[in-house]
C-alpha cells in the first residue's frame, strides 16, 4: 500500500513537474519570440526611416538643383512662370508627376530637363550637378553665356547632354568624360575655344558629337576620327567650321613659312624703304654736287680777279 501511494504520489509530481517544465519552456519560447518579434519591427523600422531620409534627400538634391539653376538663369519671355515656389517644393511626384514646364520624372526623381528654344539667358549654375538621376540636359537654342563649367561631370548617368546654338565661351571640360553612359554631345554654334579633350575617345557609347563653328584649335583627336574597326567615327560636319582645328577628317595643318598677307606686307615695306634710301641717296648727291659746283664757282671768281 505504502509502495502503491509512493508511486501514485511520484506519478502525481512527475506529472505535475512535466507540466511546470513545458509552462517555463512556453514562457521562456514565447518571451524569445515577443523578443524577435520587437527587433523585426525595429529593424523594420529602421529600413523605412532609411528610406524616408534617402527620399527626402533626393527630392532635397533635386530642389536645391532646380533652384540654383533658376537663379542663374534670364527668363526673358516667361517661360519658367511654372517654377514658382510651390512648384519647386516638390519637382516630382506620384512616380512620374510635375507642374514644372520642360522636367520629366521618373520615380520621384528629375529625369530630363529640357528648355531649348525658349530664349533663357545668363550662365549655367554649377548646382546642377545635384540632379544627379539626370539622363537628358537640353539647353540649346537659347542665349546662355559664360563657360560650361566642369560640375557637368558629375552628372553620371547623362546620357544627353545639348548646349547648341548658345553663346558659350571657354574650353570644353574634360570632366565631361565622366559621363560615361553619354550617347549624344551636340556644342555646335558657341564661342569655345581651347582644345578637344583627348579623353573624349573612351566615351564608347558616344553616336553624335558635334562641336561645329565654334573657335577650337589644336588637332581632331585620333579616337574621334576613327572608329575601332578602322573606319570612320564622326565626319567633317562634326568639326567644321573652328579654322584652327585642323587633322583627319578635316584638312592637315598647313604649313606656311609665311602668309600670302605677310609676303606682300613686306614687300610694300621693302619697296617703301627702298624709295626712301633712293630719295635720301639723291638728297646726298644732290647736295655733294652744289658744294662742289659752288666750291667751283669760288674758283672761277678768285681767277678773273687776279
Amino acid at each position: 500500500m505504502m509502495g502503491e501511494a509512493r508511486c501514485e504520489n511520484y506519478l502525481k509530481c512527475g506529472s505535475n513537474w512535466k507540466i511546470s517544465a513545458m509552462k517555463q519552456l512556453n514562457d521562456l519560447v514565447g518571451g524569445r519570440n515577443e523578443v524577435r518579434s520587437w527587433f523585426l519591427g525595429a529593424f523594420l523600422l529602421f529600413i523605412l526611416a532609411f528610406i524616408h531620409v534617402g527620399y527626402a534627400q533626393s527630392a532635397g538634391d533635386d530642389r536645391a538643383c532646380l533652384i540654383g539653376l533658376k537663379k542663374r538663369l534670364q527668363d526673358r519671355k516667361g517661360s519658367l512662370a511654372s517654377w514658382n515656389d510651390n512648384g519647386l517644393a516638390i519637382p516630382c511626384f506620384n512616380q512620374s508627376l510635375t507642374s514644372l514646364i520642360g522636367i520629366t520624372c521618373n520615380g520621384n526623381r528629375v529625369y530630363s530637363i529640357q528648355l531649348n528654344g525658349n530664349g533663357l539667358g545668363g550662365v549655367i549654375s554649377s548646382a546642377i550637378s545635384n540632379c544627379s538621376f539626370m539622363s537628358i540636359l537640353d539647353l540649346s537654342d537659347n542665349a546662355l553665356t559664360d563657360e560650361i563649367g566642369s560640375k557637368l561631370g558629375n552628372l553620371a548617368l547623362l546620357s544627353t547632354l545639348n548646349l547648341s546654338l548658345n553663346k558659350l565661351t571657354g574650353a570644353i571640360p574634360a570632366a565631361l568624360t565622366n559621363c560615361n553612359y553619354l550617347n549624344v554631345l551636340d556644342l555646335h554654334d558657341n564661342e569655345l575655344t581651347g582644345f578637344i579633350p583627348q579623353s573624349f575617345g573612351f566615351l564608347q557609347r558616344l553616336r553624335v558629337f558635334d562641336v561645329s563653328h565654334n573657335d577650337l584649335s589644336g588637332p581632331v583627336p585620333i579616337s574621334l576620327a576613327n572608329s575601332s574597326t578602322g573606319g570612320l567615327r564622326f565626319n567633317i560636319t562634326s568639326f567644321q567650321g573652328n579654322k584652327k582645328l585642323y587633322g583627319y577628317p578635316l584638312p592637315p595643318l598647313k604649313q606656311y613659312n609665311l602668309s600670302v598677307l605677310a609676303i606682300i606686307g613686306i614687300g610694300l615695306g621693302s619697296g617703301i624703304l627702298s624709295l626712301i634710301l633712293s630719295f635720301m641717296a639723291v638728297c646726298i648727291w644732290l647736295r655733294a654736287a652744289e658744294q662742289r659746283l659752288t666750291a667751283e664757282e669760288g674758283k672761277i671768281s678768285q681767277l678773273v680777279l687776279e
